[in-house]
């Protein structure tokens, strides 16, 4: 079976392990951006969608291959929808798990319980070329809420701190397998699916 080439549009070491396996099962050839030398460009979009897009704009243009990107984020209601889209640099420093964790923590150390509701959203673009008119576009959204301690080992960015309620137990606590099953970005990618 000849399998369609495709550039994943991301740095994060996390999006590519959660990400590739999936894509590869859609009978895609999945190359990260890094094996490029290509880091992402400046997200300046005002939404999900909006950065989604650049990031896979970029990477199709300098490799000349089609290409998919996601833009995620954790929106905390309590928070009015923040870090949202500056979920990955939210305390000020790009990609730094342990300081957005510990941000997140102190900006919600006086939201009561009941009140700690969170979504984490994932917006998935796919494009066939720099230019193509009719990109591809889905989401998926995993509701859940903010705990007041970390739990669990595995995962990245905010999972120790997203308690999932179907499974009693944080992203962290997940296995690998089974959060790429249930996850926000897994719900988006069978989204994207369904348009293939």
């Amino acid at each position: 079976m000849n399998r369609t080439k495709i550039v994943l549009a991301t740095s994060n070491k996390g999006k590519v392990k959660e990400m590739a396996d999936v894509l590869s099962a859609f009978g895609f050839e999945v190359i990260a951006q890094s094996e490029f030398g290509l880091v992402s460009p400046p997200e300046t979009g005002l939404t999900f969608v909006e950065n989604a897009l650049l990031k896979a704009r970029y990477a199709s243009k300098m490799t000349g291959l089609p290409a998919i990107a996601d833009d995620s984020g954790l929106a905390v209601d309590a928070l009015a929808g923040a870090p949202g889209l500056y979920s990955a640099r939210y305390a000020g420093i790009e990609d730094d798990d342990t300081a957005n964790r510990r941000k997140l923590l102190a900006e919600m150390q006086n939201v009561p319980d009941g009140q700690r509701a969170a979504k984490f959203v994932s917006c998935i673009v796919m494009l066939k070329h720099e230019t193509d008119p009719t990109p591809k576009i889905a989401f998926g959204e995993c509701f859940g809420e903010i705990l007041r301690e970390e739990r669990g080992q595995n995962g990245f960015g905010y999972d120790a701190l997203f308690f999932y309620p179907a499974k009693q137990c944080t992203f962290a606590e997940l296995d690998s397998t089974e959060k790429k099953q249930i996850s926000h970005r897994a719900l988006a990618l069978v989204a994207l699916q369904k348009q293939l």
